[in-house]
């Protein structure tokens, strides 16, 4: 009796210890980029996320792109900002996201291909974060059906929990047996997850397409049993 009892004190310590940040407000250490994406993280603890390509020069007729397939191969190639760790499990996940009007997003969960065939030019849609981990998904405005705060590919959030052209907060709790999402203090998405993949994973913030404009701030991490 009295170890279960000190066994669940210490579940309820481990539980309740303080969320650590994941962005140091200096660099992107314990941070890797896939894609041609720019990240930057600014000295108040805000992170930047835009592409780099040259797009004067690429816009000009005949430039870059022969025909409509190569232009929308390389607009929608992503990139993404990967934490190194790869182990990340049971765990509640806070940060605050901007996106500019029509801009879309994502946090990636339990991604364990890294992106890797997200950033290809074309993208493979079958491989994407979203199909082989989960992706909590960021939409302003932007032309798809799933709003800010779904599950992609699995619930959808309702349209009216995000402010537009604004910071919002969003809470993701990862269990083994349920992922929650909240979006301003709103309960929008759970689910329970699929059993044929990974419960563990490292955590991603996604540009979706080569005009993304993306920020992110007060990115911490609470884990569970550690």
């Amino acid at each position: 009796m009295k170890t279960a009892l000190l066994l669940a004190l210490f579940a309820a310590c481990s539980m309740a210890a303080d969320p650590v940040p994941l962005i140091n407000g200096k660099n992107l250490d314990g941070w890797e980029i896939i894609g041609d994406g720019q990240w930057t993280a600014l000295t108040d603890g805000t992170l930047v996320g835009q592409r780099t390509g040259d797009l004067r020069a690429l816009m000009v007729p005949g430039a870059a792109f022969k025909t409509p397939p190569e232009f929308n191969a390389w607009l929608n190639s992503q990139s993404w900002l990967y934490t190194r760790r790869d182990d990340f499990g049971e765990f509640d996940l806070h940060l605050e996201y901007w996106t500019k009007t029509a801009g879309n997003s994502g946090v990636s969960i339990r991604d364990t291909s890294r992106a890797k065939w997200a950033v290809t030019i074309p993208v493979d849609y079958t491989k994407t974060p979203s199909k082989i981990g989960y992706e909590i998904q960021i939409n302003n405005r932007y032309p798809d059906p799933h709003p800010s705060g779904s599950i992609y590919g699995f619930v959808d959030a309702p349209k009216d929990a995000q402010h537009d052209d604004d910071w919002n907060a969003l809470d993701i709790s990862s269990r083994n047996d349920k992922i929650t999402v909240s979006l301003n203090g709103r309960i929008v998405a759970e689910h329970p997850g699929d059993p044929a993949r990974s419960k563990t994973g490292p955590i991603g913030l996604q540009l979706h397409d080569q005009f993304s404009i993306t920020q992110f701030r007060n990115i911490r991490i609470r884990e569970v049993g550690r």
